[in-house]
């Protein structure tokens, strides 16, 4: 989802600008001088929308003064009185427009709408000689594409411009300005033609006008403007911006009927009648800029809000058409909220100036773009399991499972679907090397308020015959990675775990999942460093495991699944455990494990010790991982023997997981033959 930033504030954090102009007013510093804080305010600007992700960044809404002034230099629309004699505007005239001078007093000045901002009001006649007497819409392009930002050149629209001007002095008020319409488009041609040349490929005009009564007359300037400036325009996308208000009815019409136009931009905050024309008339195919962030004041954006309405203009304009902005320029608002070191903390928390602005908008993009339809969704990872399912039956391998697209972690998956359970954003531990953890916080009592995997289980058996394992995450490894609460012992939060873990097993047993692994990875890690508390622990802990499958049918088969431990000095509470299969990381341990078997312990159950390495992209030959089953039947039964890899395949490629697999499998079929043929 896209974002978009109508306007910025000019003035710099700490008032750059203003500061600049009145020493280079004053005489005291020179225009280059002027120009560099300049060029500074506006690569900081440019930057700062760029790195915090708006796709859309508007340049040339930079001024030195204003920028209705600026599109009057732009034509070159000079009042006789400045003595402008042509060629490119320079500060001086410019300026004197602005403010007077010694000789002559300046244009005049109002109300932006209904705003504080006041503009500089262009004044027109039939004598008015307009020519193209400023480049800086196509310098300022260039200036930002120089500094690897593409930016959307902004121009005040040709009818807006025409309709917010007045008669020139000694022309009668009755003239009609719309009347030099067909004197300005030529210019505003030659703007957009040096634009495309410049590389552009997007344009905004704002037309703000379009918010205020108009009547036929005026509303038909807009629909010959844009007619006339449609072969200009083409092959750029074209936004036209409008804010402050609703649009009116007929003005929405003629909008969104003009030719040429790629996209239209409103503002919902002062437009909520906008939203019923929006959604009950969009024209299909085009961009709907959709202003929910308020440009005119400094309060926080309510973002759920906002993130409704957008899901609602989602089925509207279509995902790929709807663009997140700001219901008007950002300049109507203070800069940055960084800056304000005295303000109460509660306060300020209220609060989001401009800078805060870009980054809510952001925000409500990424957040529109992260959540996928449910349907689709849906599609995707039954899409993922079928392909998991596929392969390991044409590997033939006898229990399959579905591969888990649709969870993160092992434990936050969990964490996030149990109560009691929070989750921070950049709460990283280190792991190993460079891999990092986020461990949840464990902060009330825990239960499940719904099945949390049932629905993936039952879907993955239903693609195959062979047992499907339904995979969970056991109540000790949940509760060893992550931060506990400290108001109660930690085995009385294990419990709590343990029977919201019992509740998913027997809803996945009564789905028809007959083998379920419960993987207690982090059992061992939590043995308390002094042997004298070893046996509450390791109590406490299989007690927990065995609360989650208590109850369950015999016919069901419970697994469970431990890695990177020495185990020899707790297999008695591992065979306590009373799981019927257990698989264990052994190919890095140098097969420590198999020495407690052959030194007497007798182990009833199913086993697995891991017959490679899967934290190695490595493939192991089928020669090795025979010659490693081998050594487990040195020790171990036949018939209790599970041949499978280390650890979880999540990490590993199908690249690597796919041979790895095809030479276990074929490990295991060549011991089952030569087992069979020495009977």
């Amino acid at each position: 989802m896209a974002s978009h930033i109508v306007g910025y504030p000019r003035m710099g954090p700490k008032r750059e600008l203003k500061f600049a102009l009145e020493s280079f007013w004053d005489g005291k510093s020179s225009a280059e001088d002027l120009e560099k804080v300049a060029t500074d305010l506006r690569s900081s600007i440019w930057k700062q929308m760029s790195e915090a992700g708006i796709k859309y960044i508007p340049s040339n809404t930079f001024s030195y003064y204003d920028q209705v002034l600026d599109t009057t230099a732009m034509l070159g629309a000079v009042p006789e009185r400045y003595s402008w004699t042509g060629g490119e505007i320079g500060l001086s005239t410019y300026f004197s427009m602005a403010r007077g001078n010694a000789t002559v007093p300046a244009m005049e000045m109002t109300k932006w709408f209904d705003t504080n901002y006041h503009f500089i009001v262009p004044e027109l006649g039939p004598r008015t000689k307009f020519s193209y007497a400023s480049h800086k819409a196509v310098s300022e392009y260039k200036e930002a594409k120089a500094l690897g930002i593409d930016t959307v050149p902004v121009l005040i629209g040709p009818v807006s411009y025409l309709l917010l001007s007045k008669p020139a002095k000694g022309v009668e008020k009755s003239f009609s300005l719309l009347s030099l319409l067909g004197s300005i488009l030529p210019i505003y041609k030659e703007v957009v033609a040096e634009l495309k040349a410049a590389g552009a490929s997007w344009i905004q005009f704002d037309e703000p006008t379009l918010v205020k009564d108009l009547d036929a007359h005026e509303l038909a300037a807009f629909s010959s403007a844009y007619a006339e400036l449609e072969s200009a325009v083409s092959g750029l996308n074209v936004l036209i911006e409008t804010y402050f208000a609703d649009i009116p009815a007929e003005s929405y019409k003629t909008l969104t009927s003009l030719s040429g136009v790629t996209a239209y931009g409103f503002d919902l905050i002062r437009g909520a009648k906008t939203l019923d024309l929006i959604r009950s008339s969009f024209p299909s195919g085009k961009y709907l800029f959709a202003g929910v962030v308020d440009g005119r004041n400094i309060w926080a954006d309510d973002l759920a809000a906002s993130l409704s309405t957008l899901q609602s203009l989602e089925v509207v304009a279509g995902k790929d058409k709807l663009v997140v902005s700001t219901s008007c320029s950002l300049m109507h608002t203070a800069v940055d909220l960084v800056n304000e070191t005295k303000l109460d903390d509660e306060i300020k928390s209220w609060l989001a100036f401009a800078a805060q602005k870009v980054v809510e908008v952001n925000a409500l993009a990424k957040a529109l773009a992260g959540q996928k339809d449910e349907e689709e969704y849906v599609s995707a990872i039954k899409e993922e399991i079928s392909k998991v399912v596929k392969i390991q039956e044409e590997l033939d391998i006898d229990v399959l499972v579905h591969g888990e697209p649709e969870r993160n972690d092992m434990v936050e998956y969990f964490g996030e679907q149990l109560s009691g359970f929070a989750f921070t954003a950049n709460g990283w531990v280190q792991s190993y090397g460079s891999r990092c953890v986020k461990p949840p916080i464990i902060y009330g009592d825990v239960s499940r308020p719904n099945p949390m995997t049932v629905f993936w289980s039952k879907t993955a058996q239903s693609m195959t015959s062979r047992p499907m394992k339904g995979m969970l995450t056991g109540p000790v490894t949940i509760l060893n990675w992550s931060f506990v609460r400290n108001d109660q012992p930690r085995f009385e939060t294990c419990y709590q775990i343990a029977l919201a873990i019992k509740k998913e097993v027997e809803d996945l047993e009564a789905a028809g999942i007959q083998v379920i692994q419960i993987d207690e990875a982090a059992l061992r890690e939590g043995l308390p460093l002094r042997k004298s508390e070893h046996a509450f622990y390791l109590d406490w802990a299989v007690h927990s495991f065995r609360i989650t499958n208590c109850g369950v049918q015999d016919t069901t088969q419970i697994h469970t699944h431990m890695c990177y431990s020495n185990f020899n000095d707790i297999i008695h509470s591992i065979i306590d455990m009373d799981a019927d299969v257990i698989t264990i990381e052994n190919s890095r341990s140098d097969e420590k494990l198999l020495s407690v078997f052959r030194e007497g312990v007798k182990y009833g159950a199913g086993i697995g010790p891991g017959v490679y390495d899967i934290h190695s992209p490595r493939i192991p030959t089928t020669e090795e991982i025979a010659d490693r089953i081998n050594k487990m039947l040195a020790v171990l039964d036949t018939n209790i023997l599970w041949v499978n890899p280390d650890c979880g395949l999540k990490t590993r490629k199908y690249t690597e997981v796919k041979p790895a697999l095809t030479n276990m499998v074929s490990a295991t079929k060549l011991i089952r033959t030569q087992l069979a043929s020495a009977k």
